[in-house]
């Protein structure tokens, strides 16, 4: 792949994306608009003379010179619409939709979204501008401190904390009636002041999956000490370490995942970047704002904390595919610091065109100049804003990283250069939870908290014991579980096991929010396979591993797994819980089943005696099972146009998640009768692989099959996926189950008996699907049937 890339912007920021993409080797060329004095040097980039406002133009100059991706550097190109431009030309943008890019450009949408979600966050009021008098009266009546914003999009400037009722009202008149803040101020919020640190999280996000970069805290004022007028930031530092590893799982846990999935739900996914402002309060943290792109001295810093082998080209691709969850986003140790060099006089006025020096050969190796305010002017570089320089320092300790970036620093001169000396005094001063040398350590402060392990297994108790049978107790909570082998009468068994996972239809139950279905998919999937064998479940042991336990959801997967075990009439006698931290996604979780049954030696199947004319019985499938879901989760929201929360096409009783959540079927209690008859010579379970893989592997070698399609009719799901991802006949039938979950194999001699029997179990749907044939292989017949 080799990909050219549209970055629109033209400060530090920029500058710190376009650096960190060079060094992917997908990237062939990046286009920066209009980009600065520093980003003409940085190797394959060159700055693009159009104006980042000009969609029109830049979308026909991104069809003209074939670009790739589209990334947006500040918000105020997202909330325009600009995303809407290149997908209209099939050009992929790492950012929202301008729909999800309100999430910034309102600050009243952004607060009526956390309540609808109970996000945690301030209280709050919204008050229109012809409602200047009620708004008034609230801030004197309301009993605590407030902070006025203006609803829209203020170049960083429409927050006023007043620290009386007074300068409240005041600030209100200055919004509503002045309109100092223009349309931003036609709405306001008035919200509850918190207090507490300030950090930022900012996040990629695909609009399922979300993928936190370590805590930055900013630093917005121009003086040391944190006084002065507030700036748009004069730097940074990551990570912060009062954002401990328990924080930052309340923050995804209680925030940002709420968020996507909300925003998912209510109809605009999130793709891009959501930089989220948190004040951690002593009721844990809650959010201040959000952003719907890169923050700006942030960035600076977090680029130098991705370790080199982080494709930042390759993430973004991810993201606007919406398989985030297939690829890693490395952090490397240490800490990195951004320090601002601004003009004299900033953030009111200041010169420009003021001649800029750069000691290159004296600058840290661990150190990066990126340019924010800067042009090239006669082939020198010189001023253009306020904010000139953001130098930026990486090393193991925030020591040597404050060292480093100080002495860059002092390497880089022009007229009137302010900047701050204090960068990252909060975390020198104070740096709560940081263990010293001398703390005993605890399993909890690693993540791993036992009392909720406990817990959990007390929660689960009655779930296992009503899975109980002839042979087994099935109570957790010992080392293992035990069968009685003698107690259900077998004379000559033979033990058969089979072990099997879910796959990513988990993604699917997490995004949606239903988590028993796929505990049922779990044995399913584990107790057929001893089915096909002619083995009767025994007993079913299970795995879950996490990042961090979440009862409530951990409870509904093992309600899923105990009712799948009742379907099976095999014992549940046992079971892992894993809670690893760093090991799994918060929020993730992953799942594994082993099931043990018994078979008489004489009846194992398949048998030996399958031949050419034996006749292929299909049995109904209940849907997708557990097989495809890579490919039917890049259909659904790459060619469908429809989420999970869409109203599902062929069922306007479920949304599009559910149904495709329908659990695999068990068929156990059905046809394992027929199986101890000895009326079946071999049966196959079709999972992964379709009807093309799983037919041969229960057909003696030298044998083969047909399959006629014309059999059955596909079912709407199916139809659905076909239609919507174009997918080929023969990629259906070797990828899908398509309608047919188990496949039977009997004598011509024995079909009317087998039917029968069947019948009488209560199954209904049995089509006559084949014949097996003396050639090797899986011949599809009547495909165009699909078509």
């Amino acid at each position: 792949m080799s990909l050219s890339i549209l970055l629109l912007g033209g400060g530090g920021r920029e500058h710190a994306l376009a650096w960190k993409l060079s060094q992917s080797a997908l990237v062939k060329h990046i286009y920066i608009c209009p980009g600065n004095g520093g980003t003409t040097s940085l190797s394959k980039s060159s700055n693009l003379d159009i104006s980042p406002s000009d969609f029109p133009l830049l979308t026909q100059f991104a069809v003209e010179t074939d670009v790739s991706l589209v990334v947006p550097g500040p918000e105020q190109p997202l909330v325009d619409g600009v995303e809407s431009y290149f997908r209209k030309v099939g050009i992929p943008v790492f950012g929202p939709t301008q729909f999800a890019a309100r999430m910034e450009g309102s600050k009243v949408f952004a607060k009526n979204f956390m309540a609808r979600h109970s996000i945690p966050t301030a209280r709050y009021r919204t008050f229109k501008s012809n409602q200047i008098d009620v708004a008034r009266e609230y801030v004197k009546t309301c009993g605590h401190k407030v902070v006025l914003k203006a609803d829209g999009l203020a170049a960083g400037k429409g927050v006023l904390i007043p620290e009386t009722v007074e300068e409240a009202i005041v600030g209100l008149n200055e919004i509503m009636v002045a309109n100092v803040f223009g349309a931003a101020g036609s709405e306001v919020v008035v919200e509850e002041l918190l207090t507490g640190p300030e950090i930022s999280v900012l996040a990629f996000s695909d609009g399922y999956t979300i993928i936190p970069l370590p805590a930055a805290q900013d630093h917005k004022r121009i003086g040391e000490g944190d006084v002065g007028l507030n700036t748009g930031g004069m730097g940074a530092y990551a990570p912060a370490p009062v954002a401990t590893p328990s924080i930052m799982e309340e923050i995804i846990t209680k925030s940002l995942k709420p968020t996507v999935d909300g925003m998912r739900r209510d109809g605009f996914p999130f793709v891009g970047l959501l930089f989220t402002g948190f004040m951690l309060t002593t009721t844990g943290p809650k959010v201040l704002e959000y952003n719907v792109r890169f923050g700006d001295p942030e960035t600076e810093a977090l680029m130098l904390l991705l370790e080199e082998k982080a494709d930042l080209a390759a993430i973004m691709l991810a993201c606007t595919g919406h398989r985030l969850d297939s690829i890693s986003v490395p952090v490397r140790p240490g800490f990195a610091v951004s320090v601002v060099l601004a003009s004299g006089g900033y953030p009111g006025s200041y010169l420009k065109g003021k001649p800029i020096t750069i000691d290159t050969q004296n600058i840290p190796p661990n150190v990066v100049v990126f340019h924010a305010g800067t042009t090239l002017h006669n082939n020198a570089i010189v001023s253009s804003g306020g904010r000139v320089i953001a130098v930026t320092a990486y090393a193991s300790s925030l020591q040597e990283a404050l060292e480093a970036v100080y002495t860059g620093v002092d390497k880089v001169s022009f007229e009137g250069k302010t900047f701050r000396g204090d960068i990252a005094h909060r975390a020198l001063n104070s740096s709560p939870e940081v263990i010293s040398s001398s703390q005993a350590l605890t399993y909890a402060q690693a993540g791993v908290s036992v009392d909720t392990g406990n817990a959990f297994v007390e929660a689960i108790k009655p779930l296992v014991r009503s899975t109980r049978r002839k042979g087994a107790e099935a109570e957790i909570g010992g080392f293992g579980g035990v069968f009685d082998l003698k107690a259900i009468g077998y004379k000559d068994p033979v033990l058969v096991s089979g072990t099997d996972g879910v796959g990513t239809k988990l993604r699917v139950a997490s995004d949606v929010g239903i988590h028993d279905l796929v505990g049922i998919d779990l044995v399913a999937m584990s107790v057929n396979d001893l089915l096909v064998q002619g083995a009767e479940p025994l007993y079913f042991m299970d795995y879950y591993g996490c990042s961090k336990l979440d009862t409530a959801v951990a409870s509904q997967v093992v309600k899923g797994i105990a009712e799948g075990c009742r379907q099976a009439n095999c014992a549940l006698i046992g079971g892992e819980t894993a809670e690893m931290p760093g090991m799994y996604q918060l929020g993730d979780y992953d799942l594994a089943g082993f099931a043990v049954g018994a078979v008489e030696r004489k009846q194992i199947l398949p048998k030996p005696n399958v031949q050419a004319g034996d006749i292929l019985l299909g049995i109904a499938s209940s849907g997708l099972h557990s097989n495809g879901f890579s490919l039917v989760r890049k259909i659904v929201y790459e060619a469908s146009g429809l989420s999970y929360s869409s109203t599902c096409p062929w069922d306007n009783r479920l949304t599009l998640g559910e149904a495709l959540l329908e659990p695999t079927r068990i068929y156990i209690r059905q046809i394992l009768p027929v199986a101890q008859s000895g009326l079946i010579k071999g049966m196959c379970h079709i999972t992964g692989g379709g009807f093309v893989e799983n037919i041969p592997r229960v057909l003696p070698k030298g044998l083969g099959c047909y399959v006629d399609v014309e059999a059955w009719e596909l079912p709407p799901v199916f139809k659905f996926l076909k239609k919507h991802g174009r997918v080929e006949a023969l990629e259906m039938a070797r990828t899908f189950n398509n309608g047919i979950g188990m496949v039977i194999i009997v004598s011509q001699d024995n079909v009317d008996a087998v039917l029968k029997a069947l019948k009488e179990a209560g199954e209904a749907a049995i089509y006559e699907i084949g014949h097996v044939t003396p050639k090797e292989g899986v011949e599809m017949r009547n495909v165009h049937v699909w078509t």
